[in-house]
């Protein structure tokens, strides 16, 4: 089994997840995409983070009908604050010893993994995939390559090297770091939160489901 592990607040699930998280699992053939909402991420303000149910919820509704995409709360029945490497811990355990399992996440988020719980151990355990988007992340893509090659040099480890060939960074002993270039979506959870305050529609942002939840749960307003 190949398995594809995608945490995040999604506050809420938006188009530009579900088309990262599709192109992710063509390309590296995936039989299994989990996306984990976070019961209480460690970055985020509670008050700012609609209610998990809400959240878990809305992410059932976007995924209908999309095969080998599925939820897991497995960090909504974790109390206190969701750690990735808690989350990674659990999978790990569940699926046989020959599965592979990748975590998935953008190029932003990595970029703070030496802030997160146990990043050493983390990068140790489970390989990734890590999605650029180069419109937004590097307008230059020359700039974003050195972006990434100054942090792992400075930031994680100098033992890492760019492999061109599977276009992953390897260390021995370690999981091999995947980059990969998806398709931007002018898309953020944030701009959805905006849009309803100012009473704008979100059709054209969120499955129409999950505009449809949102508008009757009254969230984000």
């Amino acid at each position: 089994m190949h398995i594809g592990l995608f945490g995040g607040t999604f506050n809420p699930i938006h188009l530009g997840h579900l088309r990262a998280v599709l192109e992710v699992k063509k390309g590296f053939n995936l039989d299994q995409v989990f996306l984990i909402p976070a019961a209480l991420p460690p970055h985020k303000t509670p008050g700012a983070v609609a209610n998990a149910d809400d959240r878990l919820e809305m992410i059932h509704l976007a995924i209908e009908g999309l095969s080998g995409i599925t939820v897991s709360d497995v960090e909504l029945n974790r109390p206190g604050p969701s750690y990735t490497i808690d989350t990674v811990y659990h999978f790990k355990q569940t699926f046989a010893d020959d599965s592979r399992i990748y975590l998935v996440m953008g190029l932003d988020a990595f970029l703070e993994i030496n802030t997160w719980k146990s990043h050493a151990k983390l990068l140790e355990q489970i390989a990734f995939i890590v999605m650029a988007r180069p419109d937004e992340d590097y307008p230059d893509a020359h700039q974003g390559w050195k972006i990434l090659e100054d942090y792992f040099k400075f930031t994680l480890s100098e033992d890492y090297e760019f492999l061109a060939a599977p276009g992953c960074y390897s260390s021995e002993g370690k999981p091999p770091i995947h980059i990969v270039d998806i398709d931007a979506m002018d898309i953020s959870s944030t701009k959805i939160r905006e849009n309803v305050k100012k009473k704008k529609t979100i059709e054209h942002l969120v499955p129409a489901k999950v505009a449809e939840f949102i508008q009757s749960k009254g969230l984000y307003k």
